[in-house]
């Protein structure tokens, strides 16, 4: 995942520092000097590294915080507060025109970093915020990018646009809008055409829709994974048509982190969007405070809540607060199990959620169970009748026994999930603050699954 790398070498910084009772200025250029690697080894700008060193060194030799009672923390929270500057201080949003207007959004970037499907997963969140959204297919070389337009436009159930292959992207945009107007559409997203490389004719196609057509958000989408690479992309695509913001794709693979370090300190402009996966569903705003706590090691709960909610948003609100109260309580049942589980997989799988986690992100993959032994549990409980999942006081050894038959595992592994799940209901009863919490309660079923829960099952 993004920053783990880079997460480890900080922490590991940070924890030489609380070794200390008081700082001296030498431990903090030493300090530093660890920070600048981990930084570079990130695959962040040489010259915001040196920028973003110089300013918390400066910020941390000051006599409160060598002096302070808790120096170390006052050097994590100097850090935390220069990454969160560093990426943007404030959180940007897709500026939209006032009234019945319509916003034209055009994506640009290079071929193969996601674009047609960023722009599809635009259109669903621009839904969400009770807009009307139309899909144009300004890319007419490659075919396949236009069929899996349309075929995702379905997903998101949004208006889709397209005159083929054999008319200019100039006249398409400009019919597009029209088909907007008559529609009723308010948000028209350009889906345009990349190439393998930087090229000129990729450029001025983009200037001619600039040109022909009021484009009010230009959005690069950039490939995290390509690091630094990424950073250069944003720099040429601004200094030549003039971009907006900045989505980055691909977050969620093996990337070193450094261009969401580096790209709004470079650029000049905001990062608005973070693709965390390939589903429709996989983006998320991009918050820089809620990033820097991740990188920090410190969890990102904020964003956690905001899955929970997105994740419940066409759930049965009586059911939800059936479902609270049942928890605070501490009556967890196994149709209550088995909710969670749909609900895990909704907010992009375990591993997503133990990393927002503070304390959670250090947590291996091995630590997790996989999907496979997952399937294994959820098999024993949908081996259960619908009186036993909703009492599991029923559980008889004779009952047990159908149960393991039934779902094709020994009766020792459904002794031992029945067992996990009463000290699962046991630790419920002790934390029912947490449960009543607004937004937690999508998070209640979640909490066996880590280390020591479920995860040590089969």
């Amino acid at each position: 995942m993004a920053f783990e790398n880079l997460s480890d070498k900080l922490q590991n910084v940070f924890k030489n520092l609380r070794g200390k009772g008081k700082l001296t200025e030498d431990d903090v250029k030493i300090a530093m000097k660890e920070v600048k690697m981990a930084l570079l080894e990130a695959d962040v700008n040489f010259r915001v590294v040196k920028y973003f060193v110089n300013k918390v060194q400066e910020r941390a030799v000051g006599e409160d915080v060598i002096n302070g009672l808790n120096p170390a923390q006052m050097v994590v929270k100097i850090v935390n507060e220069e990454l969160t500057e560093l990426m943007g201080h404030e959180t940007t949003e897709i500026q939209f025109q006032p009234g019945k207007s319509i916003t034209v959004i055009m994506m640009c970037g290079l071929q193969g970093t996601g674009k047609t499907t960023t722009a599809a997963k635009i259109a669903g969140k621009v839904k969400l915020k009770g807009k009307k959204p139309l899909l144009v297919a300004c890319d007419i070389y490659r075919p396949a990018a236009i069929d899996q337009l349309e075929i995702n436009a379905k997903k998101q159930e949004v208006d889709f646009f397209s005159m083929g292959t054999d008319v200019n992207p100039v006249d398409i945009a400009k019919a597009a809008i029209e088909h907007a107007e008559k529609n009723n559409e308010n948000v028209v997203i350009l889906d345009t055409a990349g190439r393998l490389q930087i090229d000129e004719d990729m450029m001025q196609e983009l200037i001619n829709i600039k040109n022909a057509v009021t484009v009010h958000q230009s959005l690069l989408v950039v490939d995290a994974m390509t690091g630094q690479a990424a950073v250069d992309v944003a720099v040429q695509f601004n200094d030549r048509i003039g971009i907006d913001g900045i989505v980055l794709s691909k977050m969620d693979g093996d990337t070193r982190g450094g261009a969401a370090l580096s790209a709004r300190q470079v650029t000049g402009k905001p990062i608005l969007y973070v693709g965390m996966g390939e589903k429709l569903s996989d983006l998320e705003q991009f918050y820089p405070d809620r990033m820097a706590s991740r990188i920090l090691g410190m969890g990102d709960v904020l964003s956690l809540i905001d899955k929970a909610v997105e994740a419940n948003r066409e759930r049965d609100e009586q059911k939800d607060r059936e479902m609270a109260a049942k928890m605070k309580k501490g009556k967890l049942d196994f149709e209550m199990y088995l909710e969670s589980m749909k609900q895990m997989r909704n907010m992009g799988g375990l591993g997503a959620i133990m990393g927002m986690l503070p304390g959670m992100g250090k947590i291996s993959d091995d630590q997790l169970p996989d999907e496979k032994q997952l399937a294994r549990i959820e098999a024993i409980v949908l081996s259960m009748t619908p009186e036993e999942r909703k009492n599991p006081k029923l559980m008889s050894p004779q009952r047990k026994y159908r149960i393991a038959k039934g779902s094709g595992n020994d009766i020792a592994d459904v002794n031992r999930f029945i067992k996990q799940f009463d000290q699962m209901q046991k630790m419920m009863k002790q934390m029912p603050g947490m449960m009543g919490k607004k937004g937690m309660r999508g998070l209640g079923g979640l909490g066996g699954f880590g280390k020591g829960g479920f995860g040590k099952f089969f």
